[in-house]
């Protein structure tokens, strides 16, 4: 059996890879940057690849199942990985294949509906946790949001700005991801410059373990019409038994969703699986009327469509002037509209 790597660009053997894993019922990961693959008679019986952080597209052929091919195939992925600085490395897999990930040292972080689970190889999440400590705050109402601020507007500052007057404190995460319009360092800067006069208010830099849309894999996941359900409660039970105990978080605030179906479901899953029994204390999910202009709920979203439209004077209605100022760097204004 031999092992070799294949990257994106041979187009040939992605063909062979893809056909692989059809054959293993799997979809294959356009996001991966790089492909481990063993091969036996130059046919593929095992293969991994490396997407960021992320290990995907694991598949491994039963005709040589039982002869350690995973452990093998984990430590090929696992050597190209470091060699390219990636440490910290984690898994989303199937309950059943808990113990083979395991027996490559990868630890069980958390899991949603007994379908999916998240493992990692170092369990930073201990780390993560001890940081966090350093910044709880004491306080009956200990309030929390997930935010994208893509890019920081009025409805975002009005959310925070309820959550503040509320809460003794308030814990702000902002979700790590460059799959958005605006780029994370972008985002961090523009919510500290939004909100710099809020003194209740912790901003937390983006965390691996606030699950992001962009890294959650699906491939293996066959009913597609689960995706959202899985990626919604994998997310929230990682905070509900993780982050939330560690900074003694009672309430999550949400902006009410008018428009986006999906984000609407997300909002009331939320509620659903923050206040079910559970070993964790519950946490009380509370909604907040979205702030609106013209009638129409201010929203990032408007935002990226009126930046498109280089409709800067409307702009100057929805965020607040540090996001204003940093739009107006990147889009010129329109002489065309009023």
């Amino acid at each position: 059996m031999t092992f070799s790597q294949v990257l994106p660009s041979s187009t040939h053997r992605i063909g062979k890879i893809k056909s692989f894993l059809e054959h293993m019922g799997l979809d294959f990961s356009p996001d991966i940057e790089l492909f481990v693959i063993a091969q036996r008679h130059n046919a593929i019986v095992a293969c991994g690849g490396i997407a960021g952080k992320v290990l995907k597209n694991i598949a491994i052929d039963e005709s040589v199942q039982g002869e350690g091919v995973a452990l093998m195939l984990m430590s090929e992925l696992l050597k190209v990985a470091y060699s390219s600085g990636r440490d910290e490395l984690f898994v989303f897999t199937k309950p059943m294949y808990k113990d083979v990930f395991e027996s490559c040292g990868f630890k069980y972080i958390d899991e949603a509906a007994g379908k999916i689970i998240l493992m990692e190889n170092r369990y930073n999440i201990e780390e993560y946790k001890r940081k966090l400590r350093k910044l709880k705050q004491q306080g009956d109402i200990i309030g929390s949001i997930v935010m994208n601020c893509n890019p920081f507007t009025l409805g975002h500052r009005y959310l925070v700005e309820q959550a503040s007057q509320e809460c003794a404190w308030v814990h702000l995460f902002i979700v790590k991801e460059d799959a958005s319009f605006f780029s994370f360092n972008d985002r961090k800067e523009l919510i500290h410059q939004g909100l710099a006069d809020l003194r209740n208010v912790t901003i937390h830099d983006g965390s691996d373990y606030i699950i992001s849309k962009a890294t959650f894999p699906t491939y293996f996941i066959k009913d597609k019409g689960q995706i959202d359900a899985l990626f919604t409660e994998l997310d929230l039970n990682i905070f509900r038994h993780h982050i939330a105990p560690t900074l003694g978080i009672t309430h999550r605030f949400v902006g009410k969703e008018p428009l986006c179906a999906v984000t609407n479901e997300y909002n009331q899953q939320m509620k659903k699986i923050l206040s079910r029994p559970d070993t964790s204390p519950a946490i009380e999910v509370v909604e907040r009327e979205r702030i609106a202009y013209k009638d129409e709920p201010i929203s990032a979203s408007r935002v990226r469509r009126l930046m498109q439209e280089k409709n800067v004077e409307e702009i100057s209605h929805l965020v607040p002037p540090t996001t204003l100022a940093f739009i107006q760097t990147i889009v010129p204004k329109n002489e065309d509209n009023p």
